[in-house]
């Protein structure tokens, strides 16, 4: 039995048949190469038997085998970690830069493309974030980029430019979705600009240096404009917050009958005076304090004192011409017969409710929702639209199947516009109603419409102006602890100060007492 079976042949190092790429003798190797070969695609995954006495050996066969492979492999550092990739498949995206780097065979032109280079190791190196050259090595290797969720959009597309390799390569699902996160940052890092433009004064500290009478213009201008700067300056915001109020009041109860006498309008006229008077003193210490009187002029809050205060100068004007000009105030007994300097009156006594803005200066909820409408403006638009397409749609609708009924209110679809606004609003004062089921039904559709069109921007602004507010309340927290801080410093500051002034001033006396007088 033992001679009739067969010899067992030796089992070769590695698992399976791979050849080294560039490797044109495998077919024609002796049984001593044979067993002495080791192949590329295995060398990480099975080592060899070794033992004491041989270890010199096998370090001998490495440093032989490792120039044979540098050959074919491009050596490359990427902040501190060390890749290979293979000339063939770098070759493959020449306009890439390590596609340049493989097909070029001038030594400048490669020194160039990376930030340094090994002549010991013949390695290349790049100053880089290695986490994210890992999808690049996979690329060179598979032929497509791939791209993870947890990446930052924007490293990660100035570290594929650097690289050369264009966002084409990735798979289409992929690269939509990281598309929608970059334009999602880009809004985001918008909006902050936007809140911190918000945020920011409109005159910095720097902005008074070298101007005439610098100093006291930047105290008036801190007076006014920055509340938690001192304790006059809060005592300024909150009476200008009064005054506001004040005015809004005596504005509303001058409609009153019983206030139309002329004790009650002599009082209210007295007390418009006195508000017109506050704000107008108000807005000259802005205008004479500020460093830029352009920038002081397009700013939104001093357009809203101006407005403030015009329409009470405006009457008066008209009220000085009228008592002047008796060609005048004929021409004016004329317009009165038909109403028109009546009218103009009223609509600038009107004016004064845009005073009740001037609270937005001082408001950080008034700010939050007028930042909110601004960056909300197109979700609001489309909801107009909506409301507008709404009321054509449901007159029309009312009006075709109502119009013949005996007495109805709905003539002609301009008569149905009212009730089809009211009823999308679901207010549904009642005063129009329809009559016939036909009517009916599209009353019920009406209303319905209404229901889902006020239902959807409404999680859309609360949200936003939820996150508007708590950071401009954060700002103006952290601001309000930044000028208590610097306070508490300069105030021990200053009593540091005091004692040393004091204890050598102490030892100056002490050290007179005790020199002796010259005799």
């Amino acid at each position: 039995m033992p001679g009739t079976m067969r010899q067992l042949g030796k089992r070769r190092t590695s698992l399976s048949a791979n050849l080294k790429i560039g490797d044109h003798h495998g077919c024609c190797r002796t049984p001593e190469e044979k067993e002495l070969f080791f192949p590329f695609a295995q060398d990480s995954l099975v080592k060899q038997w070794s033992s004491m006495h041989n270890v010199t050996e096998r370090n001998q066969e490495k440093s032989k085998a490792l120039p044979r492979r540098s050959r074919y492999f491009l050596n490359i550092n990427v902040g501190g970690k060390s890749f290979q990739i293979a000339y063939k498949m770098a070759a493959r995206y020449p306009i890439t830069r390590i596609g340049k780097l493989a097909i070029s065979t001038d030594p400048m032109k490669k020194l160039k493309l990376c930030d340094d280079y090994s002549v010991q190791r013949n390695e290349y190196f790049f100053d880089r974030d290695p986490l994210i050259f890992h999808y690049i090595f996979h690329f060179y290797r598979s032929g497509v980029l791939w791209i993870m969720d947890e990446l930052c959009p924007t490293n990660f597309v100035e570290e594929i430019e650097y690289w050369g390799i264009h966002l084409k390569y990735s798979q289409r699902c992929c690269r939509i979705l990281f598309e929608e996160k970059q334009d999602e940052l880009k809004e985001y890092l918008k909006i902050q600009r936007e809140l911190e433009a918000e945020l920011e004064p409109m005159e910095q500290e720097e902005h008074f240096e070298g101007k005439c009478l610098g100093e006291f213009r930047k105290a008036v201008w801190n007076l006014i404009e920055k509340p938690y700067s001192s304790i006059p300056a809060k005592i300024i915001a909150v009476t200008s917050s009064f005054f506001v109020l004040i005015s809004i009041v005596g504005m509303t109860l001058s409609t009153v009958e019983e206030m139309q006498h002329k004790s009650g309008k002599a009082f209210m006229e007295q007390l418009e005076t006195i508000c017109a008077v506050f704000f107008t003193s108000e807005y000259l210490m802005r205008l004479i304090s500020t460093a830029t009187f352009q920038k002081f002029l397009r700013a939104a809050f001093n357009a809203i004192d101006l407005v403030a205060i015009l329409p009470f100068y405006i009457q008066i004007l008209f009220e000085h011409l009228d008592e002047g000009d008796e060609l005048y105030h004929e021409e004016r007994h004329k317009m009165e017969s038909v109403g028109k300097l009546g009218k103009v009156l009223k609509l600038i006594k009107l004016m004064r409710i845009f005073r009740i803005l001037k609270l937005a200066r001082h408001s950080t909820g008034l700010r939050a929702f007028g930042f909110t409408m601004r960056q909300c403006y197109q979700q609001v638009c489309c909801l107009l639209l909506f409301i507008a397409l709404g009321v054509f749609t449901f007159s029309a609708l009312m009006h075709s199947v109502e119009h013949d009924v005996p007495g109805t209110n709905f003539t002609s679809i301009p008569d149905a516009w009212w009730w089809a606004a009211v009823s999308l609003s679901t207010v549904g004062y009642g005063d129009t109603v329809p009559d016939t089921v036909l009517g009916r039904m599209v009353a019920f559709g009406c209303i319905s419409f209404g229901i889902i069109l006020n239902g959807m921007p409404i999680s859309i602004l609360y949200n936003k102006f939820s996150d508007y507010y708590a950071k401009l309340k954060a700002h103006e927290n952290e601001t309000s602890l930044t000028l208590k801080f610097t306070k508490k410093i300069r105030f021990k500051a200053r009593v540091l100060k005091k004692l040393t002034e004091c204890c050598s001033g102490d030892g100056h006396a002490a050290t007179e007492w005790g020199t002796p007088r010259a005799t």
